[in-house]
């Protein structure tokens, strides 16, 4: 938890800067979002502070992040199933396959299971793990987070050159 008892948002003092307020920084789906409330811009410290917790709340509302003093899982680089939480494995030793689920029901305790692919194959697999995942953000969110959305690469056109 930041110092001001509101998650994303961080205090800030810079006498050499002048810089006094609080720092709002909402990461989600690999963006980062950030805004400084300056003290000197409000009547205090407390109104400056009053402003940047609406100013997140509004804000992840409008990116789609659950409102929640929890951590929210990120889609990353190393995850290949393209779903929070759901990422597959293979530990070798054993030559076990499968999709692993995590979550946590409440701060500070993550939970885990996996899915076989030996047992149910690739796609059922991913499906069940998938399904698993999405009944677990029910109980946590109230609801199932979207998906990371799909960067598409543009396609460079071919240009003709002129003999």
């Amino acid at each position: 938890m930041a110092d001001s008892g509101y998650k994303s948002i961080s205090r800030l003092d810079s006498p050499k800067k002048g810089a006094h307020g609080w720092y709002v920084r909402v990461k989600y789906n690999g963006q980062i979002y950030a805004k400084f409330f300056s003290d000197s811009h409000y009547d205090s410290r407390k109104e400056s502070l009053q402003a940047a917790v609406e100013y997140r709340d509004q804000l992840e509302k409008q990116i789609g992040k659950p409102r929640t003093e929890r951590v929210v899982a990120s889609i990353t680089g190393r995850n290949h199933s393209g779903i929070r939480g759901v990422q597959r494995i293979t530990r070798t030793a054993a030559g076990y396959r499968a999709y692993q689920v995590s979550w946590s029901p409440e701060p500070g305790k993550p939970m885990r299971t996996s899915v076989s692919i030996d047992k149910y194959g690739e796609k059922e697999a991913l499906r069940r793990a998938i399904e698993i995942r999405q009944e677990k953000e029910l109980e946590i969110y109230g609801r199932v987070l979207p998906p990371k959305p799909v960067k598409r690469k543009r396609r460079k056109s071919a240009r003709q050159s002129t003999p």
